[in-house]
């Protein structure tokens, strides 16, 4: 069945508004994917700020070429299935590479991090990064780290003399 020029339009429409508002890009290949497994993906990227989204590929290289993005020629060869990725990035990454290692029903052939075209090693490698609540935990630890010490350090005096007062009334028990 063909596809209109109006229907056409809309989709490219559609990939721009999802390159706009997305900050990383991740291009698939599909095999063996069925509707259960796809739908799983997408409720797994959701919660993420996530989309997966089967793509036509001259379609989306009408798109990339009218957001000004690097032209993904090279992979965009096959079927093709596009995840775009906003919010927590490293999350949605892991979660997209997790699906993709129990399924074995996609394989990742790079993508686009802002303008930055991504292999797919480089994917594996962004996935591996802390999620967003990992690192703001690593921060605050480290905040909070001089805090303890600050404190520790100046109840120190007192607590020696907490101690010594201790001491002597042990000592004056003793010798009565």
């Amino acid at each position: 069945m063909a596809i209109t020029k109006e229907i056409k339009e809309t989709r490219v429409a559609q990939y721009k508004d999802l390159l706009a508002s997305s900050q990383a890009v991740v291009v698939t290949q599909y095999h063996g994917l069925t509707m259960g497994q796809l739908n799983d993906l997408r409720a797994r990227l959701r919660p993420m700020g996530g989309r997966f989204q089967v793509t036509k590929n001259t379609l989306f290289r009408l798109a990339l070429a009218d957001e000004k993005k690097p032209a993904l020629d090279d992979i965009l060869v096959g079927p093709t299935a596009v995840a775009y990725l906003s919010g927590d990035i490293a999350a949605g990454l892991k979660a997209l590479l997790a699906f993709a290692e129990e399924t074995k029903a996609i394989e990742v052939k790079g993508g686009l991090f802002g303008d930055r075209v991504l292999s797919a090693e480089d994917v594996v490698t962004l996935s591996k990064l802390p999620s967003r609540e990992e690192l703001l935990a690593q921060v605050v630890s480290r905040l909070q780290a001089p805090l303890y010490g600050l404190v520790n350090v100046l109840s120190g005096p007192m607590r020696g003399l907490v101690y010594a007062l201790k001491a002597r009334q042990d000592q004056l028990a003793n010798a009565a």
